[in-house]
């Protein structure tokens, strides 16, 4: 990888943002010994005020909870570059100033850094194009905040963290630059110090510091470019080596200790980003056969599909490579590794609620009893897994942080709890440091796969979750907030928060806030959804479904999005049909009587209640097959003019092009259709 700090110049960040001269402002806190031009009933003072809460707004505004995201390049329409080298550079420097307070405030002994003593902090990257640019920017402010920087290049979020952990690194802090699964325009970063990730109560002071230093810079330009280039070092390969020794002794092979995965084909998809590493570094030194992995090559466009576990065509693709090369396993990583989902060797996917069971399963094998901490978008059937198998289940607000914090906070009480994991891959131990590690949980399934050849059972780790229930529908729509983006969060809020009402006032017959509030429910699940609301979380809550004819069979919950400007509306049911029924209902008793139609766009709701099933539109990335969010697994109305489409002559549906994009209608898991019919394979989309 070319060292860009050798290469990067002031003129080339500048072509990434766009100064303010001194003419262009007339901000009242700089001197002047010009005379104002304007008329005498302009109130300069007042414009450069406005001018300034503009520009802390903006700031402001990049929070993402725990994370900072915004848009690093040009490429999505009706989205101006908000996230670009001179916001990261003040971020990146109130970070700085926030572990030295930080540091300095814990008093005598080994945390506090001594006057001599520099703060180390390293920085990683995902592949995104815009990394390399913004990388300048986050050396720069922490050159500003008095720390020294390190450069681990390609990297992922849970090698940053352990960066601060594995000797001889143990870095004070560190960030790392990613957006996740999102577009290759978006970029952001996330913080770590020792103890673990940042909250988003501490993200946002370092937002609203940073949001003050660049509100008063004039220039909006990084001015430290010159500071002492960072030091290149190599982590990855510690952090690897740190994986490998798990899996040699959780095995501990009788055979051949040092190469316990002999024997093993596993698939790797690491949908051209960082994960690539776990092939070659992990696996193959291991003794694995990784032939047929795809996607290992790191592209910041993303050409082959979207990096997320949760991703159909992600898992798809998986699932034919592990079907043709009759692998034992297929591993899928998001982006930046901290979420993963596997394909078991008949090419059934995990994930989503398959993979909390999966993982559920291990845990409580290794601690019987624990509590298990997930989002409020789990199942019915899953928390009867749990609970059947000894376990608690704890569900809380959506949001990783959210989570992961629960885990801790209920071990700090003194309820052992070793798993806490979300719907979307991201899954925490408390024998990992409470870090949601990709890579980790990975190591976990391939630990147990070993293990159960070595006992001669002969079964697969599907057999593991065999008696998990699988609802007949799960569905999820959005509806956009219609108002300015600074006043979306407020909107969002008032929405819910109405839904809230009406539910507690028994408006819609069968419908019951799904919440224990702060007790605990041994014997089935807890909805905690905004005991604590702060000013950065998300509102959402969850209601249990019920009629006559079917008693309790579903539940939605509406939450409000910490990535963009809506609300999203998931449901379930155990019946055909069922959230059909909830969708109408949604509609006509809440949405319509409460006037939430003015401010809510809510056209994907009547689509949906006019079809009967999903219009789902193929994704903004490029050279790539759409992706879909649907997982309704019965039938329902097939479109006219539908394809039948069978993958592998398994699972099959009803495919039509409608003019707004695609619809999709499963006619049975395990269906077949005819022989010769058409289906995607691996190389469908331009990936290897």
């Amino acid at each position: 990888m070319p060292d860009f700090m050798a290469t990067t110049s002031t003129s080339s960040l500048a072509l990434h943002c766009k100064s303010l001269n001194r003419t262009d402002l007339n901000f009242a806190f700089l001197s002047s010994s010009r005379r104002p031009t304007s008329r005498k009933s302009f109130n300069s003072a007042r414009y450069n005020q406005i001018v300034v809460d503009e520009e802390v707004d903006r700031i402001k505004r990049l929070q993402n909870g725990s994370d900072v995201r915004g848009v690093a390049m040009e490429g999505e329409k009706g989205r101006r570059v908000d996230l670009t080298p001179p916001a990261v550079e003040a971020i990146s420097e109130s970070f700085g100033e926030w572990v030295i307070d930080g540091l300095s405030k814990e008093g005598a002994g080994r945390g506090r850094v001594a006057e001599e003593e520099d703060v180390r902090v390293s920085l990683g990257r995902d592949p995104r194009i815009s990394g390399a640019p913004l990388s300048v920017a986050v050396f720069s402010g922490l050159s500003r905040a008095g720390c020294l920087a390190f450069d681990m290049g390609l990297a992922t979020t849970p090698a940053c963290f352990m960066s601060t952990l594995l000797p001889p690194f143990t870095y004070h802090a560190s960030i790392m630059m990613t957006a996740s699964h999102l577009p290759y325009t978006r970029n952001g970063l996330k913080f770590f110090t020792r103890k673990g990730g940042l909250k988003s109560t501490e993200v946002e002071k370092i937002c609203d510091r940073a949001a003050f230093k660049y509100a008063n810079r004039l220039a909006k330009v990084s001015t430290t470019l010159n500071a002492l280039a960072p030091a290149r070092v190599n982590f990855m390969s510690t952090y690897a080596e740190y994986l490998r020794e798990i899996i040699r002794k959780e095995v501990n092979h009788p055979l051949h200790y040092e190469t316990p995965l002999q024997g093993f084909q596993i698939i790797v998809n690491a949908g051209n980003g960082s994960g690539g590493f776990f092939t070659w570094d992990v696996l193959d030194k291991l003794g694995a056969d990784t032939f047929g992995s795809i996607n290992l090559k790191p592209d910041g466009m993303f050409p082959s599909h979207i990096p997320n576990p949760e991703d159909k065509t992600a898992m798809a693709l998986t699932r034919a490579a592990v079907l043709e090369n009759s692998a034992d396993l297929g591993i899928v990583f998001d982006t930046d590794v901290d979420r993963s989902g596997v394909v078991d060797s008949a090419g059934r996917a995990i994930n989503r609620d398959r993979l909390i069971a999966l993982m559920a399963a291990i845990v409580l094998r290794e601690h019987p009893g624990t509590a298990i901490v997930t989002d409020a978008r789990t199942s019915m059937a899953l928390t009867r897994f749990i609970t059947g198998r000894g376990g608690k289940h704890c569900m809380y607000r959506t949001g990783y942080r959210n989570v992961i914090d629960k885990g801790i906070q209920l071990n700090r009480d003194g309820v052992d709890t070793h798993l806490m994991i979300e719907t979307s891959g991201h899954g925490a131990f408390k024998e990992n440091h409470f870090l949601d590690d990709g890579a980790y949980m990975v190591l976990k399934i391939i630990i147990e796969m070993v293990r159960m050849k070595l006992s001669g059972s002969g079964e697969s780790i599907d057999h593991l979750i065999k008696e998990l229930e699988d609802p007949a529908e799960t569905i999820e729509l959005r509806m956009n907030i219609l108002s300015e983006p600074r006043f979306a969060k407020d909107k969002a809020a008032e929405a819910i928060e109405t839904f809230r009402k009406y539910i507690e006032e028994g408006r819609i017959n069968g419908w019951e806030l799904d919440s224990c509030g702060d007790c605990w429910v041994s014997e089935g699940c807890l909805v905690d959804s905004n005991d604590e609301p702060t000013s950065v979380d998300a509102h959402m809550y969850r209601v249990k479904v019920s009629d006559q004819e079917h008693g309790l069979h579903g539940w939605v919950q509406l939450r409000q999005s910490i990535h963009n400007p809506n609300i999203a509306v998931t449901m379930q049911s155990i019946v055909p049909g069922g959230c059909l029924s909830i969708t109408r209902a949604l509609h006509d008793q809440f949405l319509l009587v409460s006037g939430m139609d003015i401010i809510l766009d809510i056209s994907q709701i009547e689509k949906f209640i006019k079809n009967g099933h999903l219009e789902l539109k193929s994704s903004t990335f490029r050279n790539r097959l759409p992706t879909f969010e649907f997982y309704q697994s019965t039938p329902t109305t097939v479109p006219a003019g539908a394809m039948h489409v069978v993958m592998n002559g398994s699972d099959s549906a009803y495919v039509a092009l409608l003019p707004s994009g695609f619809a999709i209608v499963p006619d049975g898991p395990g269906s077949r259709g005819p022989i010769n019919s058409n289906h995607h394979h691996a190389n469908a989309n331009g990936s290897s």
